[in-house]
């Protein structure tokens, strides 16, 4: 279960007093859910009025943000194709310290939530951090596009090489199964012709083939190659009987492939092919030409020489040898997702502000439900908080008697509460 419920309420005496009564609610009894604290700073607050605005704009850079960071993790999806499995161990949040840089997976990141004040600064108005999210988060989405699409041209033109070597006889290219010496080249007068032949008109081939029209050499025929309905043969003959040679084959349903053996041209299609696939390869795996000339990446602290033990080097190890595409979408993903995090925090505070007012006094409390136990949390969170806003709680009530009723529709409660959900694939990995 990746679904985590961000609250907040009001200090009492203390905000540790708030914790300890909701931690006695939700876990001391019944576990039902493993509870952290969500660690917000001291922002700046500003007026009621561009808190109010600030409100709704968070509402929709929230919902953005989302957006992003399921499209790049999709995206990591589908770059990686058969690799899929190995999609939840790349989507990783960067947190730690400027000296010393350490990868989370999400859950860990959230539980651990710490305000990156590098990135944003928390001298800076509430109005401007989240401008500084938006337009950063804007860029990965517009540079998304762009690298997605060139990737997508380079798949697609691979893709379209790839048909042409497979499938019927009819349509396939033939470059990859014929030689040159299965043809008369540079001759004045003969040509060599590829005929699709099915598989149960072998033997009338066989019989007629030398006399659907003029000047067919006899006995120069033979089977270049199969697949499961049909063959290619090839049949020499003069250039003069070409198109009578076509009009028979075809009412005697042989099939004559419009080809000219080029080596050229032929050599060029292989060529083509060979850098799509090697370019599509760079994206997402660096080729490895000698594994003793690989360096294990220089790992900075406070002692160059020895790797903070948080680390894992190997995630960085492997990470180095990673393509350009694949290195692209692990760091954005992380800056997306560290942002959308970010932009979670914001929205407790400015809430938290809005209902309970000045001077800041709440508790940013991180719920793990269960997915049993999500009703019943609900409902002591409920009888925990309903003093706080009593109509809220009134239509909670209500709502919990009314059988078939969806309370996930019903987002308001009488405490602060996001929901932050970590199931970002549309598939199960």
């Amino acid at each position: 279960m990746t679904e985590f419920w961000l609250i907040s309420a009001p200090g009492d005496k203390t905000c540790q007093q708030t914790w300890d009564k909701m931690m006695a609610a939700t876990t001391r009894t019944n576990n039902l859910s493993a509870n952290h604290k969500f660690n917000i700073p001291d922002l700046k607050v500003g007026t009621l009025d561009v808190l109010v605005g600030l409100s709704d704009e968070l509402a929709k850079l929230d919902s953005f943000v989302e957006s992003v960071v399921k499209k790049v993790a999709q995206y990591m999806a589908d770059v990686l194709e058969d690799s899929r499995d190995k999609v939840q161990e790349n989507l990783l949040a960067n947190g730690g310290t400027v000296m010393v840089a350490t990868q989370f997976d999400l859950v860990t990141y959230i539980t651990r939530f710490q305000w990156d004040m590098a990135k944003y600064p928390i001298k800076q108005s509430l109005k401007n951090i989240s401008e500084i999210i938006s337009k950063q988060v804007t860029q990965i989405d517009n540079d998304l596009k762009t690298r997605a699409s060139a990737y997508n041209n380079l798949k697609g033109n691979l893709q379209n090489l790839e048909r042409k070597n497979a499938g019927s006889l009819l349509t396939r290219s033939l470059a990859d199964i014929v030689k040159k010496e299965d043809f008369v080249l540079n001759s004045e007068y003969l040509i060599t012709l590829l005929v699709v032949v099915p598989k149960t008109a072998y033997t009338d081939w066989q019989k007629t083939y030398e006399t659907l029209a003029e000047m067919v050499v006899p006995r120069s025929s033979n089977l270049l190659f199969e697949d499961n309905d049909s063959g290619l043969f090839s049949v020499t003959l003069f250039m003069k009987a070409i198109d009578d040679f076509k009009h028979k084959a075809r009412e005697n349903k042989f099939t004559v492939r419009d080809f000219q053996y080029n080596e050229e041209e032929m050599k060029a299609d292989k060529e083509e092919m060979t850098r799509l696939s090697t370019d599509k390869k760079k994206q997402f795996k660096c080729s490895l030409k000698k594994k003793s000339s690989i360096k294990r990446p220089v790992l900075f602290g406070r002692d160059s020489r020895v790797p903070h033990p948080n680390m894992d080097t190997n995630l960085i190890f492997i990470s180095s040898l990673q393509g350009p595409l694949v290195r692209w979408l692990k760091v954005n993903f992380s800056e997306a997702f560290i942002a959308w995090i970010h932009i979670k925090a914001l929205r407790v505070f400015v809430e938290s502000v809005l209902r309970y007012g000045l001077p800041v006094n709440f508790q940013a409390m991180l719920l793990q439900p269960s997915k049993k136990t999500m009703k019943k949390l609900r409902e002591v969170l409920n009888d925990l908080y309903k003093h706080l806003d009593s109509s809220a709680a009134a239509i909670i009530d209500s709502a919990m008697d009314i059988p078939g009723l969806n309370l996930s529709q019903q987002e308001y409660y009488p405490y602060v509460y996001y929901k932050i959900d970590c199931n970002l694939l549309d598939f199960k990995v």
